[in-house]
């Protein structure tokens, strides 16, 4: 059944083309999802090429396996960002990558599907987590995470303003009842939220921010980014697309500080040519068309950056 479950990748056009897909070249796809992209990045190779495609969910490596029984070109493998350079080191293509995708954030299977527990809109069990198997739940951690942690979780990955009124209310409920449901969550944030932001539920920057903390995204993010600087080739790409401010400006920083180069005192008499830069922006940020959006909704906050390695 969830294999089954549609999901258009966003932005595919302009994510292959930002790669400059070479027919012989060798290409990572770091979030697989329902292979949208990969099966775009396949169609630009030629018979040498190669594309490996990683992800953490269970679900969308089953889905990547299918499609390598189709494509011998495609290599899969279950990991995460953090696990990027160990698996690039064990294929023994170090600096040979021509270019990686990271296509950040919640997949929409993973919203339409309630068992997983990472939409508001569907009643499921609270988990969240990327892979089901590893680490702890979300109704694991609400349930037994001091009140200041929670509000902290809050503020921080999600930037809610009413993140202590919030955390406050999850521990009122849990002293009378378990929090194990997404509507439950989805309630207590509701009612304890006093002031709604147009055109979203009360409930969305709280789910977003204990989602981001139980998967460690925002770490994972930071190992991908920079572990892709060790062994992508001299003018390789990396193109990254985000959906919320938080990633974008993780993203953001990241390309600045490695355009800038080493960052000297500023007393020292440095040339440019000592700062040692690793990439150069190739565009300015990229965001999904009109029509796009009209038929994909979820498109509508994607903003994509791409970077070349220049050294």
């Amino acid at each position: 059944m969830v294999g089954k479950l549609f999901h258009e990748s966003v932005l595919r056009k302009e994510a292959v083309s930002a790669l400059a897909v070479k027919p012989d070249g060798i290409y990572i796809d770091a979030t697989f999802g329902r292979g949208g992209h990969s099966r775009a990045i396949l169609e630009q190779l030629g018979s040498g090429g190669r594309l490996i495609a990683i992800d953490r969910d269970p679900d969308a490596i089953e889905e990547a396996f299918k499609l390598q029984r189709q494509d011998p070109r495609l290599e899969v493998a279950h990991a995460t960002f953090s696990q990027l350079e160990d698996l690039v080191e064990s294929k023994d293509i170090h600096e040979q990558v021509d270019g990686i995708l990271f296509d950040l954030g919640v997949s929409s299977p993973q919203l339409d599907t309630a068992e997983r527990g990472f939409s508001f809109m569907r009643d499921g069990p609270l988990d969240m987590r990327m892979n089901p198997t590893k680490g702890f739940s979300a109704a694991m951690w609400l349930n037994y995470a001091k009140e200041n942690d929670i509000a902290d979780v809050l503020y921080k990955f999600g930037e809610e303003r009413h993140s202590r009124r919030i955390a406050r209310s999850i521990v009122a409920t849990r002293e009378t009842r378990l929090i194990l449901t997404t509507n439950q969550l989805a309630e207590i944030a509701k009612q304890a939220n006093p002031s709604w932001e147009k055109d979203k539920h009360p409930a969305t920057r709280t789910f977003q921010a204990v989602r981001i903390y139980i998967n460690k995204e925002f770490d994972e993010i930071e190992h991908g980014l920079t572990s892709s600087l060790s062994f992508l080739r001299k003018s390789g790409r990396q193109v990254v697309i985000s959906f919320h401010s938080l990633e974008d400006r993780i993203v953001k920083k990241f390309i600045a500080k490695q355009t800038k180069g080493d960052n000297f005192p500023r007393d020292l008499p440095v040339t440019s040519s000592m700062l040692n830069p690793r990439l150069k922006p190739i565009c300015k940020r990229i965001k999904a068309s009109a029509d796009e959006i009209e038929n994909n909704p979820r498109a509508r906050s994607a903003v994509m950056r791409v970077a070349e390695k220049i050294a």
